[in-house]
């Protein structure tokens, strides 16, 4: 760690030596005020005076030394960080003034730990000292003398390297972190589940960056780790910059748009296998911009999560679907819900306010949430889930088929429905290797007493295909695109046809060879 630049003593060097300084010129001017007296010329005097300077000075001279070594521990202390020992950022900040000269590369990696967080919620903050204390103790075990280690605070840290290759070693020192942190980490006997997710830049040797830029840079690199799925290193790129400016407007013009209700609903009807009348829609949100111009929920959802703008959205459209929804006999109600909205602890208070306020039944909303609700944080899903079901509220895992749930999280939340993904879907009428997953996963949500609905439709060979392999509702355009809130009344009460005979097909025969046909439009999400 680079000692204190001059200016880190100052402070503490002033509170010694000017109180010194005072006494000193004090006592020297009353010596030579005495001296010069010739009522004091006599030996006795000179005697006493000479001693007693001797004796200040023997004092004054322990005080300066004291002084001395107090401004060092002082000096010392603000460079660490008081809970791991670490240098802290601003002994960053002086190392990278040392280190970078005569166009050195220079590399910085941010480290966040992706769960720290759960931790401290679950476990209390002496767990929660202790795991950042061990994951200090673990990055020295790492990198060792091949970077500088500092604590930024909270669950941040940093790396420093200088010199040739500097970002090429670093590189390799953080994908060992991220492999070392993606294990249970054992505090106080616990086996703590973290990740880290690590933002690195570096300068090159023609550009002088300073270290507060490097930080920033290195911020924004690790905040696209953890957007990318966590648990990565991410360089940092100039295109960051500019998808952040983009972000940071789209974030002001939805905050205009919940202001000035420009937000609306359309809802996509499900269709019953057997009786092929609609006993269901899903509500999807749009967007009418002043300006014309079509932005879709896949875009400015996950800028609405990433702003927070999610949860007032989120609540907008359970309010006014519920509103909608009133008139249309027992038919279900599907709403999706984020990841973010999940983890909000006051959201099942808000849904049960909500439900109140609209008069709704609480058994005809069912809520969709997708896998990443439950694999980023499985906990606090499930204490949401059991407040929401309390109410009468049915839950139901979207898009299935796509990610990280497995069996396994079917027999742990245990969903009323389970939603097949649309690729799903396409590929199973298409290979023997999804048709046999997409049976499987029907098969055993029947055995979970689980609903099954098919997304995505829009042939009548995938129709009839879903139906024999035991799906109970149709979600897709072969027979209904999203429409206004408007237009559902028309539809229901009475059995809805496709155009042409279905064909007869077998769930569970070996299909031909077929070449890939174009895509059809996908459905709405």
């Amino acid at each position: 760690m680079a000692g204190p630049t001059p200016a880190d003593g100052v402070a503490p060097r002033t509170m010694v030596f000017a109180p010194v300084a005072i006494l000193s010129i004090i006592f020297a001017l009353t010596i030579g005020a005495l001296l010069l007296d010739d009522s004091v010329r006599f030996a006795p005097v000179a005697s006493i005076i000479g001693v007693g300077t001797l004796l200040f000075a023997i004092a004054a001279g322990a005080l300066i030394i004291r002084g001395l070594r107090q401004a060092s521990a002082i000096a010392k202390l603000g460079l660490a960080d008081t809970l791991t020992g670490l240098p802290n950022r601003r002994a960053l900040h002086a190392d990278y003034r040392r280190l970078a000269v005569d166009g050195r590369e220079m590399a910085i990696a941010l480290i966040d730990l992706d769960g720290f967080m759960l931790v401290n919620d679950h476990y209390g903050h002496q767990i929660g000292d202790a795991t950042i204390r061990e994951c200090g103790a673990i990055l020295i075990d790492i990198c060792g003398s091949e970077a500088h280690i500092y604590r930024l605070g909270g669950d941040e840290f940093a790396l420093l390297r200088a010199g040739p290759l500097s970002g090429t070693i670093l590189e390799g020192l953080c994908r060992k972190v991220v492999e070392r942190l993606a294990a249970p980490v054992r505090v106080d006997e616990r086996r703590l589940t973290l990740g880290a997710s690590i933002g690195l830049t570096r300068s090159a040797c023609e550009t002088e960056i300073d270290s507060s830029e490097m930080l920033r840079r290195a911020d924004v690199a690790m905040y696209a780790s953890k957007r990318g799925g966590r648990g990565r290193c991410t360089w940092f790129s100039p295109e960051f910059d500019r998808n952040r400016e983009k972000m940071r407007k789209l974030d002001d013009q939805l905050r205009s748009a919940l202001a000035n209700q420009e937000f609306d609903l359309h809802y996509q009807p499900l269709v019953d296998c057997e009786s092929s009348r609609v006993v269901a829609v899903e509500s999807l949100i749009r967007w009418n911009r002043p300006d014309g111009k079509a932005i879709g929920p896949g875009v400015f959802i996950p800028a609405a999560e990433t702003s927070g703008l999610i949860n007032p959205i989120g609540l907008w459209v359970l309010r006014r679907a519920c509103r909608d929804a009133l008139a249309w006999g027992g038919i279900k109600l599907s709403v999706n819900i984020s990841a973010a909205q999940l983890r909000n602890p006051e959201f099942p208070v808000q849904l049960g306010q909500i439900l109140e306020e609209t008069g709704f039944d609480a058994q005809r909303l069912e809520l969709e949430i997708t896998e990443t609700c439950l694999v980023v944080d499985p906990a606090v899903a499930e204490r949401s889930l059991a407040v929401v079901r309390g109410f009468g509220v049915k839950v139901v895992l979207d898009d299935f088929g796509t990610g990280y749930a497995s069996f396994g999280f079917l027999r742990q939340f245990r969903f009323e429905k389970l939603k097949l993904d649309r690729s799903l879907v396409e590929q199973a009428s298409r290979d023997d290797g999804s048709r046999a997953m997409m049976l499987s996963s029907i098969t055993v949500a029947r055995a979970m007493n689980m609903g099954v609905t098919a997304e995505g439709v829009e042939t009548c060979e995938q129709a009839e295909m879903v139906r024999a392999a035991g799906c109970d509702t149709i979600q897709g355009w072969l027979y209904f695109k999203a429409m206004p809130a408007s237009e559902i009344a028309q539809y229901l009460g009475r059995r809805v046809d496709v155009a042409g005979p279905l064909p007869q097909v077998d769930a569970t025969r070996p299909l031909p060879k077929v070449t890939d046909a174009p895509r059809g439009e996908a459905s709405a999400a």
